[in-house]
């Protein structure tokens, strides 16, 4: 196959991929009936031509046998021929040497073929023969006496010819009508898609996602609406925690900034009148340089916060088959390092989970961190790490004042801290992460209080078989 013939179906695709849908269901149709037409041509012009064969057949036999009747009661030499009429079929009567007669002014038939000769010789009965001679004659032979006579006519296709231009006449018309219909069709079908895509262009132009398209149609066409109205929903909803999410970091942002900014403000007129010294004792310096060191590390750990909430259920990170107590040791060694003053106690037994390693440990560092402001310094935090049937049972308590009822169905929401917190540092972040994480791995966190009387978070995450070594 040469180039060109390769480059043909790939433009004729590429111009089929470009036509619109109303203008495809249109070739579509006309062609469909096209095919049907011409189809139904053939199968009628078949049928048609058989028929007309068969009855002039017919027509010849019956014709043959009123002739050999004749020609058995007054003889062959005998029998009476008319006058050819100027149309019509043929006769000619085959004598037994092999003469023949033929009607006055008739035209000349063609010459008696060995297979009639030896019809009239009485080797068969009868014999239908088709020959080519001048516009091509079906001539039909039967035996009579001690010879022959023949019956033939013109083999005439003008009744097909005729059919067929009537064919041709009603395919055009069809073709013609089929590809209007087929337009009708197609716009009465594709109406529904015209107006969800103007409803769509609609929304995408004044960004109004509470603007749902109407559901109408059936079938398809339903399910299409009542998708894009399910995408809406979760666009609406995909906003609204984004503002609330930008409303909420403003709030939790302006306090630590508003402080920031004034020890610094500070700091700098001070250091411009050329008083820091004497305005500002080394104690009261420090303790200031102090301040600031706490605000921006708590600004860095709100803003590393944010970050995770934003990003929301987006990860890199690929969740495989991992042993928590693992994660848990990790965490609670990284805790260590934040809070040297805290003690952690650790009871963790071996439970295989399927998850991601990073996110999971980042939930229990925030578990631990949590329960290391509110512990005392002489109480540890405890961690503990069991299985539970079919679940992985984290729980993490301290001996700290514990969480008011009123407060406990509002743990784990963003932002969220209760008025005995407030003056500790955080953001109300933390915890919402833990939910988050924990819900991402088909898990619960709950909330209770610890046998010592403080906070008790416990976590339940779904089992996994352990790897065959």
């Amino acid at each position: 196959m040469s180039r060109s013939e390769v480059r043909e179906p790939r433009r004729l695709t590429r111009w089929w991929r470009g036509r619109s849908l109303r203008t495809r269901m249109t070739v579509i149709a006309a062609t469909a009936i096209a095919v049907s037409v011409f189809v139904s041509f053939q199968v009628a012009s078949e049928l048609m031509d058989h028929k007309l064969l068969d009855t002039a057949e017919d027509q010849l036999h019956a014709d043959a046998r009123v002739l050999a009747a004749g020609a058995e009661r007054a003889g062959l030499a005998q029998v009476q021929l008319p006058p050819y009429p100027g149309s019509g079929r043929l006769v000619r009567v085959i004598l037994p040497g092999g003469a023949t007669r033929t009607p006055a002014g008739q035209p000349e038939l063609p010459p008696v073929s060995e297979d009639a000769g030896r019809v009239a010789k009485g080797a068969s009965t009868d014999l239908l023969e088709s020959t080519d001679w001048n516009d091509g004659y079906r001539v039909y032979t039967l035996r009579a006496g001690d010879g022959a006579v023949q019956v033939a006519d013109l083999a005439d296709d003008s009744p097909i010819n005729e059919f067929g231009f009537g064919m041709l006449l009603i395919g055009l018309f069809c073709v013609a009508g089929g590809a209007l219909i087929g337009r009708g069709v197609a716009r009465a079908a594709l109406a529904p898609i015209d107006r969800l895509a103007a409803a769509a262009v609609r929304i995408a132009d004044t960004r109004d996602l509470d603007a749902g398209i109407p559901d109408e149609g059936g079938g398809e066409i339903r399910r299409l609406i009542q998708s894009i109205n399910d995408m809406l929903a979760a666009l609406r909803e995909s906003r609204q925690a984004q503002r609330l999410l930008a409303e909420d970091a403003s709030h939790e942002l302006k306090t630590p900034l508003t402080s920031l900014r004034l020890n610094i403000e500070l700091l700098i007129r001070l250091d411009r009148r050329g008083t820091l010294d004497s305005a500002l004792p080394a104690e009261s310096r420090t303790r200031l340089l102090n301040d600031l060191g706490a605000q921006v590390a708590e600004l860095s750990t709100l803003a590393a916060e944010l970050t995770e909430v934003a990003r929301g259920d987006v990860s890199d990170e690929s969740t495989e088959l991992i042993d928590f107590a693992d994660v848990v040791v990790a965490a609670a060694t990284r805790a260590r390092s934040r809070m040297p003053d805290i003690e952690v106690a650790l009871d963790v037994g071996s439970v295989w989970v399927s998850g991601r390693p990073a996110a999971l440990q980042r939930a229990v560092l925030n578990l631990i961190d949590n329960a290391g402001k509110w512990s005392p310094a002489d109480q540890p935090v405890q961690v503990r790490l069991r299985a539970d049937d079919a679940s992985a049972v984290l729980e993490v308590d301290d001996a700290g004042p514990g969480i008011d009822a009123a407060d406990a169905p509002r743990v784990f929401d963003r932002f969220y801290r209760a008025d005995s917190a407030r003056s500790l540092p955080g953001s109300g972040l933390g915890l919402s992460i833990v939910r988050r994480v924990v819900d991402a791995h088909g898990g619960r966190a709950t909330v209770a209080r610890s046998t010592r009387g403080g906070a008790l978070l416990r976590v339940d995450l779904p089992a996994a078989s352990p790897p065959v070594t």
